[in-house]
């Protein structure tokens, strides 16, 4: 059945690491840790619609395709009962937003449901790693000071120029960001001749600072710019109290990991998202 949430909570379970090519925390990370994450960042990207089957939140958004907006989440290793009857029910729900059929499959989800996508040919793609770390012990006090911008729109073209992004989906961003509830900073990083070279979204929520959005133009990188935003962003929220900073990164793309990495950010937990096999019916 079909039931409204407004929030998620974090327990104390712990989880460890399955066999095989399934994205998992190593063994001695706690689901709580990964729970409260997975929270923050529902509360730090929020769809137009959620909605559950049983643990599985299902997100949707019309006006903006992210797969962070319009994806399935399983939230408990031991929701494992009726996979078939839930995953052709989210397709339903899918095919309604005309939205392709994607899960987002973290520690949280169960090996049952990962074995019935396996069985069935689904793709894994975009396999992401989070990151975690003590503000206090990041190397983020060197660079030149940058205030987050107060103009919403003046970020979302901004967002979009560094991105290299349809500037049909200004519309969509925008009721994103208009939509985030915790203090939320913007933050571009400009030339003064050839306008924004970097952008980073930091949300600080509770003592958690989280990043999003993080990009550098492409023909500017590699020069700084994407510290900059990032320092920038983790010192605002530091100002404010967060004691923790956490992103979320492709394992793909190794020269972020690496900025990251020495910039203090450890791993905390990857996820790995799936979708079905074209010319299926669930596709």
């Amino acid at each position: 059945m079909w039931k409204s949430m407004a929030t998620i909570e974090a327990d104390n379970a712990n989880g460890s690491r399955r066999d095989g090519p399934r994205q998992e925390t190593s063994p001695t990370s706690d689901l709580a840790i990964v729970r409260r994450l997975e929270a923050a960042g529902f509360r730090a990207w929020p769809a137009a619609s959620i909605q559950y089957d049983g643990s599985w939140q299902v997100r949707l958004t019309a006006g903006h395709p992210s797969k962070r907006l319009n994806s399935v989440n399983p939230l408990d290793p031991s929701d494992r009962r009726d996979i078939a009857q839930r995953v052709e029910r989210a397709a339903h729900r899918f095919e309604s937003y005309d939205r392709p059929l994607v899960f987002r499959q973290s520690p949280l989800a169960p090996p049952e449901l990962d074995a019935y996508l396996d069985e069935a040919g689904w793709d894994r793609f975009d396999e992401t790693i989070v990151m975690m770390a003590p503000i206090a012990a990041l190397d983020i006090d060197t660079g030149m000071d940058h205030l987050p911008v107060r103009d919403v729109g003046r970020y979302v073209d901004a967002s979009i120029r560094v991105h290299g992004r349809e500037p049909a989906l200004k519309a969509g961003l925008t009721e994103v960001l208009s939509s985030i509830r915790p203090p939320t900073g913007l933050f571009v990083i400009e030339d003064p001749e050839s306008g924004p070279v970097a952008t980073a979204l930091c949300i600080h929520d509770n003592d958690l600072a989280g990043l999003y959005e993080l990009a550098t133009r492409a023909d500017r990188r590699r020069m700084g710019h994407g510290r900059d935003a990032v320092s920038a962003g983790l010192r605002w929220a530091r100002h404010r109290g967060a004691l923790h900073g956490w992103l979320q990164v492709e394992s793909a793309n190794e020269a972020a990991v690496q900025l990251y990495l020495g910039l203090g950010f450890r791993e905390v937990y990857r996820y790995v998202y799936r979708r079905p096999p074209i010319g299926s019916e669930a596709a």
